[in-house]
């Protein structure tokens, strides 16, 4: 991993570009996509896109002064037959091209990577057997990057598993050819004193599917910003996430899907649970309808279980349409306790109050969890959930 630039702030300006009367999509108002650290300010916590995230625990992956060192993570990829893995420089051509870094933090990342792992599956394959990349931190500060392209027709899933104990800043591209067809889990098992913020950049080609499940459980702050866009008409997106916040803890996610092409689908579904002093989850669901993207199918939903006092959930979802004709566009966020009535129906049927709480928290997730699709993962997660709930009792 290289070593963090420490790059004063650039002046910048938000631009001139005109936003429909009702619209607050943060991406419109803060400061253009850049490769160039100095394109974006130090951020102090007033702007739109940083008024939810406690700047003073990303230790100084905001402002320069986190410098690489000290351990940083390991990154181990097992591939079946069909798969090629690389570690590349940052002069490979290949980088960068699904979406540009849209806040300082990813342009720290994007200029301070040493290497690269690039995952490339071949044209028309279809793996039987998933990738499995794990990122594991042995403390320290590190910067990351990794490409993950499928050509034309095949068809993956990868599990990106991040453990252990790091600060780590990093972005994640995700390429998919003419008709590919890519399932990517995301999980987020670290250790209680990790701080992780990465933008993960999917770019759907032409009938592609591109499938995200995003499970956030360990770290003091985890900031992720999955973004979608489109390189040709008929591509499907689907963005799910699952997290469960924990005392002291900050997850925050902030998703955007970028309808620039005719005709493509979208659906993003978030849940949480929250538990314990201080537990705060940040969820921020930016859909914008170009212009130019007639035919337009697109929904998002959150979902937030508060099951102690003292948790905060902020739940934003954004809508914008610059044109009228779309199939469908809408959006819902809600937040409550649990439902009164489910418990005592549960109860009133013999069940102990503790595991009718277990058994209405596992429902409120059976969906998003069913969704992976791996037997192993998806034990693993629910037994991470039980274990996540004993500590509510």
């Amino acid at each position: 991993m290289a070593e963090a630039q420490n790059t004063p702030a650039g002046s910048t300006t938000a631009g001139s570009i005109a936003v429909a009367a009702e619209s607050t999509v943060a991406t419109r108002m803060s400061a253009p996509p850049s490769f160039d650290v100095a394109d974006f300010p130090v951020p102090h916590g007033r702007e739109e896109e940083w008024r939810f995230t406690p700047l003073e625990r990303l230790r100084g992956l905001h402002d320069g002064t986190a410098v690489a060192g000290g351990g940083g993570v390991k990154v181990a990829i097992e591939a079946p037959e069909g798969v090629t893995v690389e570690t590349v420089g940052r002069d490979d051509s290949r980088l960068g091209k699904a979406g540009t870094p849209v806040d300082r933090v990813a342009a720290q990342a994007y200029s301070s990577f040493e290497q690269a792992s690039v995952v490339t599956v071949a044209k028309e394959a279809v793996l039987a057997e998933p990738i499995r990349i794990a990122v594991h931190g042995e403390g320290g500060v590190a910067y990351g990057h990794q490409l993950i392209q499928l050509g034309a027709f095949a068809e993956a899933v990868v599990v990106i598993d991040h453990t252990g104990d790091a600060v780590l800043a990093a972005n994640v591209d995700y390429v998919l050819g003419d008709g590919a067809k890519l399932t990517v889990v995301s999980v987020q098992d670290w250790d209680d004193t990790a701080v992780h913020v990465g933008q993960h950049n999917a770019l759907v080609g032409r009938d592609a599917s591109f499938k995200s499940i995003v499970v956030t459980f360990g770290g003091d702050v985890v900031r992720l910003h999955p973004r979608v866009a489109y390189a040709a008409p008929g591509g499907e997106a689907e963005l799910f996430g699952l997290y469960f916040t924990d005392k002291g803890q900050h997850q925050e996610h902030r998703l955007l899907v970028d309808h620039n092409t005719p005709h493509c689908k979208s659906n993003a579904v978030y849940k949480g649970a929250l538990q314990g002093d201080g537990a705060h989850a940040v969820w921020i669901g930016d859909v914008l309808i170009q212009a130019a993207a007639e035919g337009t199918d697109t929904y998002e939903m959150n979902r937030n279980l508060v099951l102690t006092d003292g948790a905060r959930v902020d739940s934003v979802p954004n809508l914008e349409i610059e044109t009228g004709e779309i199939v469908g566009a809408g959006h819902a966020s809600a937040t409550g306790r649990f439902d009164d009535e489910q418990l005592f129906y549960l109860q009133s049927r013999g069940i102990p109050a503790e595991e009718a709480r277990r058994l209405v928290v596992r429902g409120f997730f059976a969906e998003l969890v069913q969704q992976i699709g791996l037997p192993d993962v998806e034990a693993r997660l629910i037994e991470k959930i039980e274990t996540e709930l004993k500590a509510s009792v």
